[in-house]
């Protein structure tokens, strides 16, 4: 029989306990425990953003540090991405039209002589005819190059690197700059090679963009670094930075003189040109893109510039000037209707032709080529595409005023050179038939750029390299 005890409690429901708890046992936490840490863990994130923001924004220590380590980490990433193929990188472009080598040739009215151009598939240059016979090359690829003398520790693979310009000499031999993909600063030096390739010299600077050889042999061009150096009253050019240098070599290859343009830039009577300072430089703050020497010749028609000075280009600041070595301060300089425009010439008249990448609105493309007065800035000639004829370089690219009065025109991204008359005619046209398919869009076929292009006279040549480069035309044309 129950007892009492127990027929008290029949037919009580008590409520269901939980698991046993062992003596000493903390609490389950609770949904206000559950939210809080992950808040705390927020918050203090957070705190840390709004005082690294702060920092950065009121410039007090780290600032540098963060901003340093910020900018380093996201050139890392960059590096990481740029060198995963050449085949991505900028040095090749989607191609626009499918034919390949000379289409046209009106030998008429297209001025004669030899071809010679850089691709962005590797370090090389080629040399053709008017009918597209391919005469001559040189190549050397960088790991040839290299030396432990090289400030460049660590070099990309010879297929992340080409020649930017080459500049040949009328007894064959070449004058080539190597520049890489996916590393900071990109310019990796400059190489003199004879008719058979063969190295004559070497010069291990930083040479980038551009070259030009004066009457006396002498080598002018531009080489970067990184610097750290400050200016009182110009904050935006913050540190570190990569900043140019304009070098004068010996005809041996030896540096004889070297002149910071950043500091002939701040120490001239130009130095608010800093305040246009473009969004996307990168801190490359003025991006040097263009050297030529000025000769007696060029001073004469000049009325602000002397010989031995030169002319320069800064695309990130749209801005032509002139630089005097030993003054080593800039004494002239114009800005205009063209933006991050490239290789800026003195023609015989004092006019001024360039390749004005991004000045051109509407329809046809983004770029002309246009000649203007240095004097008044006015515009007294220019080639723009069209509907039918686009034309568009957003980087890099180039033009040749020939000794007919046509303009060669180097179309960088497209690949093209094209030869056009005073009145907009094309008369000789060519396209890089180097081609490959994307590795990352297989139906996209992509060809290198032709960052630069020269036409060279036949009779400027020295008569054994003229006579060499007649026979292998000859004995091409027949094949």
């Amino acid at each position: 029989m129950a007892s009492r005890l127990e027929s008290d409690f029949a037919g009580y429901q008590r409520e269901p306990l939980g698991p046993t708890r062992l003596f000493g046992a903390p609490e389950p936490p609770s949904l206000i425990d559950r939210i809080a840490f992950p808040a705390f863990v927020i918050a203090l994130l957070f705190l840390s953003f709004l005082g690294g923001a702060f920092v950065i924004l009121s410039n007090v220590y780290p600032a540098g540090k963060l901003s340093d380590a910020y900018r380093g980490g996201k050139a890392l990433v960059d590096k990481i991405h740029q060198s995963r193929d050449p085949l991505t990188s900028d040095f090749w472009a989607p191609e626009r039209r499918a034919e390949e080598g000379v289409t046209l040739h009106d030998r008429a009215e297209a001025f004669p002589g030899y071809t010679l151009y850089t691709s962005g598939h590797g370090s090389e240059a080629f040399l053709f005819s008017m009918d597209g016979l391919l005469v001559h090359s040189w190549q050397l690829p960088y790991s040839a190059f290299w030396s432990e003398a090289s400030p460049v520790e660590a070099p990309q693979p010879d297929e992340f690197l080409y020649w930017r310009k080459a500049t040949m000499l009328p007894n064959g031999d070449l004058l080539a700059i190597f520049v890489a993909t996916g590393d900071t600063p990109w310019g990796y030096g400059l190489v003199k090679l004879d008719r058979e390739s063969n190295v004559l010299w070497t010069y291990y600077g930083r040479t980038h963009h551009d070259l030009d050889v004066a009457a006396d042999g002498r080598v002018y061009t531009l080489i970067h670094e990184m610097r750290r150096k400050t200016f009182a009253g110009f904050p935006q050019l913050t540190v570190p930075r990569l900043d140019d240098f304009v070098v004068v070599l010996s005809p041996e290859g030896r540096e004889e003189k070297r002149v910071s343009i950043l500091d002939a830039l701040v120490n001239s009577d130009y130095a608010r040109l800093l305040d246009r300072v473009a969004w996307y430089n990168k801190h490359d703050f003025i991006h040097t893109n263009n050297i030529d020497v000025i000769d007696a010749e060029a001073a004469s028609v000049l009325p602000f510039a002397e010989e031995g000075q030169v002319l320069l280009s800064f695309r990130d600041i749209d801005t032509i000037a002139v630089l005097d070595l030993e003054q080593e301060r800039i004494v002239w300089a114009l800005r205009g209707t063209w933006m991050g425009q490239h290789d800026p010439d003195v023609l015989a008249d004092g006019r001024i032709l360039l390749f004005d990448n991004q000045g051109h609105y509407g329809r046809g493309g983004w770029s002309r080529v246009i000649e203007i007065d240095p004097m008044t800035g006015a515009e007294v000639w220019r080639y723009a595409g069209s509907a039918e004829t686009p034309f568009e370089s957003k980087v890099r690219a180039a033009q040749q005023r020939l000794p007919n009065g046509n303009t060669l025109i180097t179309e960088s991204t497209a690949g093209r050179i094209f030869e056009v008359t005073r009145d907009g005619r094309i008369v000789w046209e060519f396209i890089n038939p180097i081609r490959a398919r994307h590795p990352e869009k297989p139906d996209q076929v992509i060809l290198p750029i032709v960052s630069w292009a020269q036409r060279i006279a036949a009779e400027s040549l020295q008569p054994g390299f003229r006579e060499a480069l007649l026979q292998q035309e000859k004995e091409r044309s027949s094949q």
